[in-house]
């Protein structure tokens, strides 16, 4: 495979930053490493030496990168000025340092490595997380080797490229969770009610979840722990919202301890990005999914198909989210023990919690014996 017969090839991972393409690629990084293979990762100014985990251990490069989509035409223009200054110096990148493949998991950081590896005639894989294929993605899976997809007949896949289901990639303390029995309350007797808003915080999850818990019978209430993920500057607000509550309350704008989290958890409420979905499922935990309307392509709508027509949760539009549906919803359903454990068992039957594992096995056996 090497000139070096005990030094695997170097494989170059590049990925925007925001959770549903760091967390993929953390988690293939972690796989290939385990496998022996050398690995680095191109991103921009954002991501670089600001990774946790493997991707923190890896040697990254930063290179130009702009953003296009729902932009002014000057901001575009200066976008597609340091997008091309980005092709070249990943090109250079590439050139010195001889990569067997790239492996772009997407975001509009990853575009410059993915453009420079196709133009070099370096081998392209595209790692598409969601159930509509990216903008980004969508160019360039024309010229790639494969694409590793995490949902069955992804939307604007280009027919001619070979498509594999690979799943998403999620972190190996979390995809550990899919052995766990689910129970829906805790040792305590506790309802664990657990809220995550995604990159973005959620803004409406505080304007309507804390008024619909309130409204909730005090004996249910009594019964809950809440843990809510928001955005920085809304933790003081969303406290005051919770108001008397009288459930046990921890609000964050992060939290380390989500493998710990999801263990506990007796029902969550979540967007529909492709990483909450895996790890929703691959962790089997009854859901709210809120699917974000404005998605690209509204995927998120899409990416929750699955959750609702398999029973595994509650897929409820942005637009019919109110406190008083969220509160009869919750009434209905917190403790309903039977009904939580079916909801569990459904979201297991649609889990892939080996993904970095078939994503790595389709590299070695697309590129790497057949070089």
């Amino acid at each position: 495979m090497t000139n070096n017969q005990h030094q695997k090839p170097l494989i170059i991972l590049t990925a925007g930053g925001t959770g549903g393409h760091v967390f993929p690629a953390e988690s293939l990084a972690e796989e290939l490493s385990a496998r022996g293979y050398e690995l680095a990762l191109i991103t921009d100014s954002r991501g670089k030496d600001n990774y946790h985990g493997k991707l923190g251990e890896i040697t990254n490069y930063s290179v130009l990168a702009g953003a296009l989509v729902g932009k002014s035409k000057w901001f575009k223009i200066k976008s597609l000025f340091k997008t091309g200054i980005g092709v070249l110096q990943a090109a250079l990148i590439l050139l010195k340092k001889k990569p067997i493949c790239v492996v772009g998991f997407g975001g509009y950081a990853s575009f410059p490595c993915c453009m420079a590896a196709i133009l070099l005639g370096i081998d392209l894989v595209i790692h598409e997380q969601n159930s509509v294929m990216s903008r980004t993605n969508r160019f360039l899976s024309k010229y790639a080797t494969f694409i590793g997809q995490s949902f069955n007949n992804v939307k604007y896949t280009p027919s001619h490229t070979k498509k594999i289901l690979t799943g998403m990639p999620i972190r190996k303390n979390i995809a550990e969770l899919n052995k766990r029995i689910y129970t829906p309350y805790n040792d305590k007797n506790k309802i664990q009610l657990l809220i995550i808003g995604g990159s973005q915080g959620a803004k409406i999850f505080g304007d309507i979840i804390p008024a619909a818990v309130c409204m909730l019978p005090e004996k249910i209430q009594k019964r809950m722990q809440i843990f809510h993920q928001c955005r920085k500057d809304d933790i003081e607000s969303i406290k005051a919202a919770y108001g008397d509550c009288l459930a046990e309350l921890t609000i964050s704008h992060f939290f380390e301890n989500m493998a710990d989290l999801y263990a506990q958890t007796s029902l969550i409420i979540s967007r529909a990005g492709a990483s909450s979905i895996a790890e929703i499922t691959a962790t089997k935990l009854p859901s709210v999914i809120i699917p974000l309307p404005t998605a690209a392509d509204d995927h998120q709508t899409t990416n929750a198909l699955a959750i609702e027509e398999n029973k595994a949760g509650y897929v409820v539009a942005q637009k019919d989210f109110t406190s008083e549906k969220l509160c009869t919803l919750l009434s209905d359903v917190l403790t309903k023990e039977n009904e939580l454990i079916k909801m569990s068992d459904n979201a297991g039957k649609l889990s892939i919690v080996d993904a970095s594992f078939r994503l790595a096995n389709a590299i070695e056996k697309e590129i790497i014996v057949k070089k």
